[in-house]
């Protein structure tokens, strides 16, 4: 089969090889094979590639967390699907278990949840990793309902695309930075309730303002470092924080602490490096859910481009450029 090699750690252009290899086979009784027709691009990927994958001794490695396709072949005991179902999943690509980025894949059946039938499988690839980031940060993490304020930054990239869609779905108002007119509009068309241009606006001062001086009742931050700081400062007293990145050492906590601020870290993958099969199955369960939402017509991904597998190395420079609207998907 086809499939992409990270065969070390760096550039895209020297660090990725496309390749023949076999195609892995069924192991144990449980497991499924599974046709892959998409994969998701995603900024873990291309930090891996670049500072390398988290099991080293694994190179190469198949990179590629999220993948759609149809299965053709499962173990003895698996009965969840069968052979032409359509699913959706994240799994593999951090240096371990293979990922996404190759031609057939095997996986657990317990990892994998049916397709969406409204989506093709290049939008069903784009969404289980920042689709399971965003719902566990608004919902698992800062336990959002229907009334309060949601800052959610970065609302055109890929996580945040689809955090707007599900805090709208929860019946929360909106607010979310971006970086363009162009964003602007696609964040509005998604449901924002306030776009604030982050680069001609302090988003503190914006949101105080929103809000009548109360401040945010959760913050989304996906960029971590200045804009985590300043985050402290525009959430209400009570108020949550949840961020994907790193704050760094300088910060300042007694905002926190004199308004009582929960700061929560969100990272999807814990499941996978900790192998934690409940949690595993949770966020299976969480992807059956947003089926549900997607079925409604209320959650949808945006998919910028599409790119055959043999443009990898193209798709992860792209994303890496940091001006993706939504996701790069490619096409197995």
């Amino acid at each position: 089969m086809k499939a992409i090699h990270m065969i070390k750690a760096g550039p895209a252009s020297t660090a990725l090889r496309s390749v023949e290899i076999p195609e892995p086979e069924i192991l144990t009784p449980t497991q499924i094979k599974v046709q892959l027709k998409a994969a998701g691009v995603n900024p873990v990927d291309t930090k891996l590639r670049e500072r390398g994958v988290f099991y080293p001794d694994a190179l190469p490695a198949i990179l590629g967390c999220d993948g759609a396709g149809i299965v053709t072949g499962t173990g003895r005991d698996a009965g969840r699907f069968r052979p032409g179902d359509a699913v959706w999943f994240c799994h593999g690509g951090l240096g371990g278990a293979q990922g996404n980025y190759a031609g057939y894949t095997v996986l657990d059946e317990s990892e994998a949840a049916a397709k969406p039938a409204q989506l093709d499988f290049e939008e069903a690839a784009a969404l289980p990793l920042v689709l399971i980031t965003a719902w566990e940060a608004l919902f698992d993490r800062a336990r959002l309902i229907e009334g309060q304020t949601v800052l959610i930054h970065a609302g055109a990239g890929g996580v945040g695309h689809v955090a707007i869609q599900l805090a709208k779905t929860a019946g929360a108002r909106v607010a979310t930075t971006v970086s363009n007119p162009e964003k602007a509009d696609f964040v509005r068309q998604l449901g924002a309730d306030h776009v604030i241009p982050y680069r001609d606006r302090d988003f503190v001062e914006d949101v105080m303002e929103w809000t009548g001086g109360q401040g945010i009742d959760v913050v989304l931050d996906s960029l971590g470092g200045e804009t985590f700081r300043k985050s402290l400062d525009a959430a209400c007293v009570y108020g949550q924080i949840v961020t994907l990145l790193d704050p760094g050492n300088d910060i300042d906590w007694r905002t926190a602490r004199n308004r009582n601020l929960g700061i929560h870290f969100t990272l999807m993958l814990t499941p996978m490096l900790q192998d934690l099969p409940r949690a595993r199955q949770h966020q299976v369960d969480i992807l059956a859910r947003c089926a549900e939402l997607v079925a409604e017509r209320k959650l949808r991904p945006h998919v910028s481009l599409v790119l055959p597998l043999e443009d990898t190395a193209k798709a992860h420079e792209l994303v890496e450029d940091g001006h993706v609207q939504g996701k790069i998907v490619l096409k197995i």
